[in-house]
């Protein structure tokens, strides 16, 4: 009887030791379902010390956002650092979903060498409502799997768009997860669209810029280099995410500009190192998911080995961010710098269209090159802000305020109603898409005007030191003029529209006695009539411009309602 108690145990260690992924037991072009992905890390958890499950609030879909960490001593305490590796965010691209099942998998049963001063945090998929719908035909370039989730999630939102605006449960609950995991590299997996090449890997790097130049140029000189050097050796080639026009590579491309919208744009702005990985849509789907599987070990490898050095550049580029310096908040390619790289691509050409008999594009596969091309990888700031002292957001606005404290940014309320000096911006110019863009009519080329204005606040409005860890998200989110700007995302469209109007008739007699009583102003309303034909001949326009320089007109109209210490 002991005998074949022995046995038994003997067999079942055997078994958890040898736990085969949903991907491995199929033919090498297969992904998990939802269900069968859950179940598997379940179980892996049952079995090992090492792992643990940690559940972060919920997604659009209803069903909680959970990531999967490994400590190689089973200890999960805040004494080491950690890496947070996102999958799923768009399910069609499941690479990283199956090669993180392995990778935690091969960690738990002591398959591969566990780094000693990281832990590794796995989202089992960001996009759970994506990955539930699920079908064969929703990612027509793709090259596998046989069945892959869908891009927009239960509410049909494209998640690496909602990182400022924050528009789904997935995007909330990601944020409290980041601040409580609190990163110091973050990787989000993808797969790529776009032209035909040679690589099955390319990647994005953090734009460097928005980074910061202690972190960016470590990332950009030293960092990546080095890990990309080690897939070399694996006998992976790579290169930067590809943008480029097939029928002149000579041209070049330009690095992608990933901003605060996007998952490492958002990561970044907390002083966070980070890559998205790009496996090529046309390689087969084991060879995507391997790459995938060996860039993650070899980041983890690099990140072990070079924690102490990474934590006091983090440490430093803050230093970056202080009350008083510039910071840009609009940048464009800098075309006076670049860099030749090695590309290698395939011959593209153009032959008839069998549809339309048109000229289309087309490459071939028998005729591969390698070329030094230009890429452009430095960006310039075109518009640039001086960081406040501090930010006043008024306890009204608490839908800001909620985006803030999800944040862990400290605020400080008011104790006594207070009149402070403060630069007060007036929304001077935008323009609106004219199309929906996930879930918005978003404003673009904002233009504001300051001036100095002695405020009447509350108590119980919030003080907001910009000298705080979250300072660039303080500043991409509530200066009007950045790219994902709260107000160019519509939080603060109210102030747009006039609340109060006159009657012509009545304001007439009333706006011949302004000017009577002010001769400042009709001269000044004389000497636009004089520069301006078009404003003399037009009787409404004129007395509409008596009424805005009026006492009578309303102070909120495009008045931004955050207001800044110099």
């Amino acid at each position: 009887m002991k005998k074949i108690l022995f046995l038994l145990l003997i067999s079942q260690l055997i078994f958890a030791q040898n736990q085969k992924t949903p991907y491995e037991k199929g033919n090498g072009n297969q992904t998990p379902t939802y269900e069968e992905m859950v179940r598997f890390y379940d179980e892996l958890d049952a079995k090992h010390q090492s792992i643990c499950i940690k559940t972060y609030g919920l997604t659009d879909s209803g069903e909680p956002l959970k990531v999967i960490f490994f400590s190689n001593d089973g200890k999960f305490d805040k004494n080491k650092s950690v890496i947070l590796i996102n999958n799923g965010i768009h399910p069609g691209e499941p690479d990283g979903i199956d090669a993180s099942i392995m990778m935690l998998r091969n960690f738990a049963e002591g398959k591969l060498k566990a780094p000693k001063n990281l832990i590794i945090a796995v989202m089992e998929s960001y996009n759970i409502g994506g990955m539930m719908n699920r079908g064969k035909y929703s990612r027509a370039n793709q090259n596998g799997p046989e069945e892959h989730g869908f891009r927009g999630n239960a509410r049909n939102y494209d998640l690496n768009r909602d990182f400022i605006k924050t528009d789904s449960r997935n995007a909330m609950s990601f944020q409290e997860m980041f601040h409580d995991v609190n990163p110091i590299y973050f990787i989000d997996n993808h797969v790529s669209n776009g032209a035909d090449y040679q690589y099955t890997f390319t990647y994005i790097n953090t734009n460097k810029e928005r980074l910061g130049k202690i972190l960016g140029n470590f990332q950009n000189d030293e960092m990546s280099p080095t890990i990309k050097e080690n897939l070399l050796k694996k006998g992976i080639i790579s290169t930067p995410y590809v943008e480029i026009n097939g029928l002149k590579p000579e041209l070049g491309y330009e690095t992608f500009m990933d901003s605060p919208r996007y998952a490492t744009g958002y990561t970044s702005l907390f002083n966070t190192l980070g890559e998205v990985p790009e496996t090529h849509m046309l390689k087969p789907y084991k060879d995507r998911v391997k790459v995938t599987y060996e860039n993650m070990l070899s980041t983890i490898e690099y990140l072990d080995d070079n924690i102490a050095k990474i934590k006091d550049l983090r440490q430093k580029n803050l230093g970056q961010y202080q009350p008083g310096m510039k910071y840009g908040i609009q940048w464009k390619i800098d075309s006076t710098k670049t860099k030749t790289i090695e590309f290698r691509g395939y011959e593209a050409g153009m032959k008839p269209s069998e549809i339309s008999g048109k000229p289309r594009l087309f490459y071939d596969r028998n005729k591969p090159y390698t070329k030094k091309i230009p890429f452009y990888d430095t960006y310039t700031a075109t518009k640039e802000i001086t960081i406040p002292r501090y930010y006043v957001v008024p306890q009204s606005e608490w839908q800001v305020l909620a985006h803030l404290k999800r944040n862990q940014i400290e605020m400080k309320p008011l104790k006594k109603d207070s009149t402070i000096t403060v630069e007060q911006y007036k929304i001077a110019d935008f323009k609106t898409y004219q199309r929906p863009y996930e879930g918005h009519y978003a404003h673009y080329d904002t233009k504001v005007s300051a001036s100095a204005e002695n405020v009447k606040f509350r108590k119980g409005d919030y003080l907001i030191s910009l000298n705080q860890k979250g300072v660039k998200y303080l500043l991409e989110t509530l200066e009007p003029e950045a790219v994902d700007s709260f107000f160019n995302w519509n939080l603060f469209d109210s102030i747009l529209g006039q609340k109060e109007y006159y009657s012509d008739y009545v304001f007439e007699d009333t706006g011949a006695e302004i000017l009577k009583n002010n001769p400042k102003l009709r001269e000044a309303l004389e000497k636009k009539k004089a520069e301006d034909q078009k404003f003399a001949e037009d009787g409404r326009a004129q007395l509409d411009w008596v009424y805005r320089n009026s006492e009578y007109y309303e102070k909120t109209h495009m008045r931004y309602p955050i207001f800044r210490i110099l």
